[in-house]
């Protein structure tokens, strides 16, 4: 009996210090899609929360796989509310990326390691509001390398 557990805690122990393994953000196949349609403006001074992308830095190469993180931040003493973050993918038709996320989306921000995207150019609207609804998009670059 000792034996067993002793074996169930080593194995236990290595799956605990085992790295943590990548996860897909992008697929290749969604990277195929052709881009969306249209201009990606976004509003101009807003009282919506700030977003910011912390990881990777926008437009500068990136090897994948990478940490995700995006910064939120509300105004006037508001919060974020979690469930109203939105994160698409700017393709056609739009690729709904929160699903993915939701366990890495906090009132702070999203924080999502090892992401696994493939190389190209790719175009991210984050969205999120507080909880008097005022809104923010945000229109995010990363470029990913081989």
């Amino acid at each position: 009996m000792k034996a067993i557990k002793y074996v169930f805690f080593v194995g236990l122990a290595a799956a605990m210090c085992a790295p943590l393994s990548a996860a897909p953000l992008i697929s290749a196949k969604e990277a195929a899609l052709p881009p969306a349609a249209g201009a990606l403006a976004t509003r101009g001074i807003s009282r919506g929360p700030a977003v910011k992308l912390i990881s990777p830095e926008a437009d500068t190469p990136v090897q994948s796989p990478f940490d995700f993180k995006v910064s939120l931040e509300a105004r006037g003493g508001e919060k974020i509310d979690p469930n109203s973050v939105k994160v698409v993918y700017m393709k056609s038709p739009f690729v709904d990326l929160t699903p993915r996320l939701k366990s890495s989306i906090t009132a702070s921000g999203i924080q999502f390691s090892k992401a696994e995207v493939p190389p190209g150019t790719h175009t991210i609207r984050i969205t999120a509001k507080d909880t008097e609804g005022r809104e923010t998009n945000s229109v995010v670059t990363i470029v990913v390398t081989k």
